[in-house]
């Protein structure tokens, strides 16, 4: 497991212009993988980035990368709050909300597509998602838009250029936490 995938998978993220990515991954061992998220959570955690492992079978994990005060502004938002009290979130604990969107994601059979909420996609193309079965959208790019597809348009951009602009650095010798922006404050 090494830095290129955070950089791959979570460039916007550790530049603070995207709530969260979720990305899956091979693991040699279990113990590897729990260094891995110890030794990233040790230095991210001070600039405002969380690692937490959703899921493991087999060699593969599935693992969520988050700025913390970015998903509870997120999650605060009326229709995403709503929506998710609705499928029994307890939205007034982020640690309770990410614990429950776990037990969903390792229970299921289909992947809860209430994750949009925690990816920083806007409530509307969440919940048009859900609505449509995944279907009726009006553009397709990181996710599929059922409102503004110019501003989506604009982000996925965004994330794009911020992706291949952090690979470059990364690749002339900066660090993943080099490369992190700090929380604000």
């Amino acid at each position: 497991m090494s830095e290129m995938l955070l950089i791959e998978h979570c460039a916007p993220t550790l530049a603070r212009i995207k709530t969260a990515n979720l990305f899956s991954c091979t693991y040699s061992d279990t113990k590897t993988l729990i260094y891995f998220l110890i030794y990233w959570n040790k230095n991210l955690n001070p600039k405002g980035v969380y690692l937490k492992l959703m899921k493991a079978a087999g060699n593969r994990a599935l693992i969520y990368v988050f700025r913390k005060m970015g998903l509870e502004k997120d999650l605060k938002d009326e229709q995403a709050n709503r929506y998710l009290k609705k499928l029994g979130y307890n939205t007034d604990s982020t640690d309770e909300v990410l614990n429950f969107l776990k037990k969903r994601i390792c229970t299921q059979d289909d992947f809860p597509h209430e994750i949009g909420f925690f990816l920083g996609y806007p409530p509307e193309d969440v919940v048009g998602f859900i609505e449509n079965n995944g279907k009726n959208f009006k553009f397709c790019g990181c996710w599929k838009v059922y409102s503004d597809v110019n501003e989506a348009e604009k982000r996925f951009h965004m994330y794009r250029k911020c992706k291949d602009v952090y690979k470059k650095i990364y690749n002339c010798g900066k660090s993943v936490n080099m490369l992190t922006v700090p929380v604000k404050g």
